[in-house]
């Protein structure tokens, strides 16, 4: 729990999230508010994933590593890199802020989701997690927590990795590290495929009755230098390139709306530099993030009817400022964002752009047993001019190892640059009118270390209003929402064995109609257990999730359909060989277990990997 020499010497080393280095210790975390600090003095709930859990967990796509985290719930249009909508603490998943090292993911086109099935799992050497509002930190999206993909690492070791699996699944990567003084120079690239299989199968379209695979390749490079001691900066480049094909279910009633197979193309630059001394400490952050988003049809092309195209920039600047002020900081900063959109098809074309301008201010102090948390933002945005949030949190060590924390938030979240505008391609007007989605949310948790078991239950409500949804010709500002959870999360080693069990039961509820919200289970269980043994590491993951229902009603389906519950299991071994190479096998839906996350979507089943990975 929190403790008083751990707390200053953590807030003593202060780095930013928008360059956010992999700091080498499982503790330290700087998505929470802008700042490095240790994860126990973080009052919100906190999760880090780091290389070696993705490594020991064979996940194959960032979507395989989310899915395993506390109040995490997810629905996927079939397999490996299919449309995948991830859901936090029954939140949509709109209300999840995804960010690269700091740097929020540009979020094109109209559903106004982050496109986290899109990220290369090879760039990921780190995950933090964080739940509930952070719009008073990051401005816009983050109503249900924030993901922030840490890229950098300070590791100086070389490493090549293979994979191949059922359905003709194979990936190839490698990194390649060289220091030359103080000077860190990083290359890298991964190739993953698979042949996948038919995502929906009960479709009425015979063209839909093939698999549907997809194809990635990822390019990265950077170069860091440290100055001096207290001096230090980086350059940064990534690009990858994402093929995946899906079904439509049904034959399209005109080839314009015929697209079955989406290509992603997406480039980033970022530069950074980072001031560091005694107390104060000082960051400044330019990134440049560009897409090009095509769906087109298999049987015309990518430059005939049924092409959509969305090219999408974003850039992105940021300096931050934090000062160590007792047993705490104290930090402020500026961040400027401008989005720019252009939205076609092979008749008509849509351009928008946006700006946005947020200030920030949060502070973190400790009295005594009592940790004090506050942070406050402004948000000044081309469309709906000034919005202001907040939040503040106390926690109480009442007694050692015991602690009660208290927290209350505002969070908001734009509309998309295609709800916000329209999108002619769709027949969907502007609506100029359109306001952010505004949030309210409570949260009160207890947490201990009772004998070895380190655990923390939480209970939370969230009220959502301004939800926006379309209807006739354009997007309006018509629902509103009330989200209640109770969560619990606990872990123990035994003997060899460590034990990791998440429990959560929400209430996700329309407030018109007082139906529970789509696609987001009641009851959710996940059971991790580790070993090892004869130094052979071994992995078992169960995961349950309760019924749910797949749409909401209206004059089309008048009823809410239901989901089955499902559970499956999940089984990891590795091995090191040498001290050089390791050897790893994995079988995911161990017991075969048939499901849908969505309703005609059918799921992989019994999935095999085996892989082997080379350091130096």
């Amino acid at each position: 729990m929190i403790k008083k020499a751990s707390l200053l010497t953590a807030l003593s080393v202060t780095a930013f999230s928008g360059w956010a280095q992999d700091s080498g210790s499982d503790n330290l975390v700087v998505t929470a508010n802008r700042f490095q600090q240790s994860a126990k003095t973080v009052l919100a709930p906190t999760e880090v994933v780091t290389r070696e859990d993705i490594d020991r967990w064979q996940s194959r796509s960032l979507i395989d590593v989310l899915r395993r985290l506390p109040g995490v719930d997810i629905a996927q249009n079939g397999g490996l890199g299919q449309t995948a909508s991830v859901y936090v603490r029954g939140t949509e998943a709109k209300h999840l802020l995804l960010l690269i090292d700091g740097v929020p993911v540009a979020r094109s086109g109209i559903s106004n989701d982050p496109e986290l099935n899109q990220i290369p799992l090879s760039l990921v050497q780190r995950v933090e997690y964080i739940r509930g509002p952070r719009s008073a930190v990051y401005g816009s999206g983050a109503i249900g927590g924030v993901v922030n993909i840490i890229t950098m690492t300070d590791s100086d070791k070389s490493q090549v990795n293979t994979s191949i699996g059922s359905k003709g699944y194979q990936t190839y990567d490698g990194t390649l590290r060289q220091r030359f003084g103080d000077t860190m120079v990083t290359a890298a690239g991964s190739y993953t495929s698979t042949r996948g299989f038919n995502v929906q199968p009960d479709s009425t379209w015979d063209h839909d009755k093939d698999r549907d695979g997809y194809r990635n390749k990822t390019f990265w490079g950077s170069l860091q230098h440290k100055f001096d001691d207290h001096f230090d900066g980086f350059f940064r480049g990534y690009s990858f390139s994402n093929n995946v094909d899906y079904d439509l279910g049904s034959a399209p009633y005109s080839p314009d709306y015929s697209a079955d197979e989406r290509q992603l193309y997406v480039q980033g630059w970022d530069t950074g530099l980072n001031f560091n001394q005694g107390i104060y400490s000082s960051q400044l952050l330019a990134s440049y993030q560009k897409s090009k988003d095509y769906n087109y049809s298999s049987i015309y092309g990518r430059y005939n009817d049924g092409t959509t195209l969305d090219d999408m920039e974003q850039r992105y600047i940021q300096w931050g400022n934090n000062i160590t002020v007792g047993k705490g900081s104290l930090g402020a900063g500026v961040d400027w964002k401008q989005e720019r959109l252009v939205s076609s098809n092979q008749s008509t074309s849509d351009s928008y752009d946006r700006d946005n301008t947020g200030l920030y201010l949060n502070g973190m102090q400790q009295f005594g047993d009592v940790t004090l948390e506050a942070s406050g933002r402004e948000d000044k945005d081309d469309a709906f001019g000034w919005h202001g949030t907040w939040q503040t949190a106390a926690g109480w060590e009442f007694v050692e190892n015991y602690r009660l924390t208290l927290s209350y938030g505002t969070s908001f979240l734009a509309p998309s640059l295609g709800q916000q505008y329209g999108a002619k391609r769709f027949g969907i007007a502007s609506n100029p009118d359109l306001k952010p989605e505004e949030s309210k949310q409570w949260e009160a948790g207890v947490e201990g270390l009772t004998g070895p078991v380190d655990w923390r239950l939480s209970a939370y409500r969230y009220e959502i209003d301004n939800l926006i949804t379309y209807s006739d010709t354009a997007y309006y500002n018509i629902n509103s929402a009330t989200i209640k959870g109770v969560e619990w999360t606990g872990s123990v080693d035994t003997g060899i064995f460590s034990h990791r069990v998440t429990l959560q039961y929400i209430d996700p509820r329309d407030d018109e109609t007082n139906e529970v919200l789509p696609r987001r289970a009641k009851r959710q269980a996940k059971y991790q257990l580790d070993w090892s043994i004869f130094n052979v590491d071994m992995d078992l993951a169960w995961e349950y999730f309760g019924k749910r229902y797949d749409n909401r009603t209206s004059i089309y389906n008048p009823e809410q359909r239901v989901l089955p519950s499902y559970s499956t299991v999940d089984l990891s071994a590795s091995y090191p060989v040498t001290s050089h190479l390791t050897v790893r096998g994995k079988i995911a839906n161990l017991f075969d277990k048939e499901y849908e996350t969505a309703y005609g979507y059918q799921t992989a089943g019994r999935e095999y990997t085996l892989s082997g990975s080379y350091t130096f």
